[in-house]
């Protein structure tokens, strides 16, 4: 498991049902929190061991993740068990594998600090730091995330191989 530091206490509950955030609401939410390090850089650890998280807000409807990563870090192909999402590079640069369609074949994007990708919920990606230096993210998931399937690449396309939920976070 990666290295984990307690998250922010979720809101609490109202008892009502929201409906998720849309990928462009997600998108300018860690994008105005990218622009304001003095709310997350205070927070930002870097672990040899695997790449380092906090959960800077759990609300109902939404929450916002800091990541760091170190050269040779990556999630490794995952989706988000539904969720929409966001993240930015606030520091750094990092690179995204995604699977396009049959023409397009493996999509291999570099991420460079300032830029922010958003997704809906059937999407899967490989990040990784294939840079020489660290990196910060932050991230968004509406709704919060509650499971998250991991995969592997073949010949044929993404095969799952596991899943895991918020307990291993």
């Amino acid at each position: 498991t990666p290295a984990a530091e307690t998250p922010v206490p979720a809101t609490p509950a109202t008892g009502r049902t929201r409906d998720p955030l849309t990928p462009n609401t997600l998108r300018s939410i860690v994008r105005e929190l990218a622009e304001r390090p003095e709310h997350w850089i205070h927070h930002v650890r870097l672990s040899t061991e695997e790449r380092w998280y906090r959960r800077l807000v759990a609300d109902e409807d939404h929450e916002v993740w800091l990541i760091s990563w170190l050269p040779g870090q990556s999630t490794g192909f995952h989706d988000h068990g539904g969720s929409r999402g966001a993240f930015t590079v606030a520091l750094g640069e990092l690179e995204e594998l995604s699977l396009g369609g049959p023409e397009q074949g493996l999509l291999i994007r570099r991420i460079s600090a300032g830029t922010t990708r958003a997704f809906g919920p059937e999407y899967v990606h490989d990040v990784r730091n294939t840079a020489s230096g660290p990196a910060v993210t932050l991230h968004a998931y509406s709704p919060p995330l509650s499971s998250m399937a991991h995969y592997d690449l073949r010949a044929g396309g993404l095969v799952r191989t596991s899943e895991e939920g918020p307990e291993q976070w």
